[in-house]
């Protein structure tokens, strides 16, 4: 019986609470909320209070704001710091590959363009020299940019930079020059002065000094002040005294300083110095350097032919403005003769442009002493047809080197084939094969806008003897209009006047316009007495 009782399955006993009313509970709820809501009032009541009032919201809000605004300013600067210095090194990396690379065309070559072309240090290889360092390399290429792209403004008066050589008359005056000349030989002086420090390392090539040398006597030169003059004088004869007394680049100096000392009024010296170019040119040698000797021996080398072809021109420009008009004309006709007997391409359309820009090179300076002769001879009271047969030879020659340097006809475009002759064109642009050669985009630059002021110069010498002629005032007044054709533009400004061209001095145009003023009203004078009944 007990081990049957102790064998039975037992259970957990369970308790139960005892049973309470629904409002006894929700009492008891509410008794413990209340407890516990005193419980977190006493804690919140022994913690310290924070007072916010407006004065501090504003004032943190303030400091916040300042604060980021410091932030995106430092960002802000930052990253202009590093745009302006990217495109800083970048257009000097754009100058240093692409505007002084050098010009590999063989053609330029074989008429040695690449010689006469500007080099800033970095010889044939373009560029400038990487031994002059990072500051000396940024001087070179400021200057380029300055000369090149301006600086923005067009004029300054100021008191001259350039150091006063032998001669100068220190009187401190302020002189007008352009900005971008100023600019650029000052960055020339700088990297001047930085290769000089550099000659003892030996690791400057043997013609950087020469070349900057040259690039800054260039500038100097054109900035026309005297004491411009003389330092680019100064320059010069450091460049000849490094280089070998032979060579076309020997003759180039010495033509060079030969100019700069007739400028000066150094008459003796301009002529010792023309006389060694003619020297170095032809292979001569001349006892007395006072009295320049042209012979009739062609230069072998094309670089050396056209500077002894400007030589000439200064040659002869020094005899017809000193007085010595026999010598004057020797130096003329036996100039003209030795520039018509180097061969020239029969058409310039067959030529290389290279070729075709040296023989208009030298038909240019044929022009030019064409009208020193025509000159001359009316001065020496030869016949006036005898003048201007000399006048319409250059005329012609100058207007076919214009025509052909910007690509036109010869002929007018409306009757093809004809005798008329092309109108003026003195607005027209370099042909693209030209200006996108390094090596002759400046020296054909320069050849167009001095064949249009020649040309112009020309027609209105022509048109001085014709209105001296008997019932010549018409002809004057042909000679006249094709002048202001060459030397201005086609549109007139209110009131009938005439512009300038772009290349055109001021004074130079007053003088042609004047003349045309006056023979035109001359001609309506006399034409109003041919229609009187």
């Amino acid at each position: 019986m007990l081990r049957a009782l102790t064998n039975l399955h037992t259970r957990p006993l369970r308790v139960y609470a005892p049973l309470v009313p629904r409002h006894r509970r929700l009492e008891s709820q509410s008794t413990g909320n209340q407890l516990t809501s005193r419980r977190q009032d006493a804690a919140a009541a022994d913690q310290p209070v924070l007072i916010e009032d407006p004065f501090t919201q504003s004032t943190l809000f303030t400091l916040d704001f300042f604060k980021r605004l410091a932030k995106f300013s430092l960002i802000g600067v930052f990253a202009l710091g590093i745009t302006g210095w990217t495109v800083f090194e970048g257009l000097h990396m754009w100058v240093e590959n692409v505007e002084l690379a050098c010009d590999q065309d063989s053609e330029v070559r074989r008429w040695e363009w690449d010689h006469e072309a500007e080099k800033w240090s970095g010889g044939d290889g373009g560029g400038t020299d990487p031994a002059l360092g990072f500051k000396g390399r940024h001087a070179v290429r400021s200057a380029w940019i300055a000369e090149n792209w301006g600086t923005g403004s067009g004029a300054i008066i100021s008191r001259s930079n350039t150091l006063s050589g032998r001669g100068s008359q220190g009187t401190g005056s302020l002189n007008v020059v352009e900005a971008r000349l100023e600019v650029s030989q000052n960055f020339m002086a700088l990297a001047i002065s930085i290769t000089e420090g550099k000659l003892s390392s030996g690791k400057l090539r043997p013609q950087t000094m020469g070349e900057l040398l040259a690039r800054h006597a260039s500038i100097l030169e054109r900035m026309g002040t005297r004491d411009a003059l003389l330092q680019a004088r100064s320059r010069y004869e450091r460049v000849w005294a490094g280089l070998p007394a032979k060579g076309a680049d020997a003759a180039r100096v010495a033509s060079k300083l030969g100019d700069l000392d007739y400028r000066l009024g150094d008459f003796e010296g301009a002529l010792g110095w023309w006389a060694r170019t003619i020297n170095l040119t032809q292979g001569t040698q001349q006892a007395n350097l006072f009295v320049p000797e042209l012979t009739q021996t062609i230069p072998s080398s094309p670089c050396a032919q056209r500077t002894l072809a400007s030589t000439l021109i200064s040659l002869s420009a020094y005899y017809s403005t000193s007085g010595y008009l026999k010598q004057a004309q020797h130096v003329q006709e036996s100039g003209l003769d030795l520039l018509r007997s180097i061969p020239s391409p029969s058409r310039i359309s067959t030529a290389s442009p290279p070729q075709a820009l040296h023989s208009l090179f030298l038909l240019h300076r044929s022009s030019l002493l064409s009208i020193h002769l025509a000159e001359v001879l009316y001065a020496l009271r030869t016949a006036p047809e005898q003048s201007i047969q000399w006048l319409s030879r250059a005329a012609e020659s100058s207007e076919r080197v214009a025509l052909a340097l910007a690509g036109l006809l010869f002929t007018h475009p409306d009757a093809p084939g004809s005798t008329i002759p092309h109108p003026p064109a003195s607005e027209v642009s370099l042909v693209p094969v030209y200006a996108k050669s390094n090596a002759m985009r400046k020296p054909a630059k320069s050849l167009l806008r001095d064949a249009r002021r020649t040309a112009a110069e020309a027609w209105n010498l022509m048109g001085i003897l014709e209105e001296g002629e008997k019932d010549g005032v018409e002809r004057a007044l042909e000679c006249y209009e094709r002048a202001l054709g060459w030397a201005g533009v086609a549109a007139d400004r209110s009131g009938g006047i005439g512009e300038p061209g772009e290349s055109t001095p001021e004074a130079e145009w007053k003088v042609l316009w004047n003349n045309y003023v006056r023979v035109r009203e001359a001609t309506r004078k006399q034409t109003a007495k041919k229609t009187e009944p």
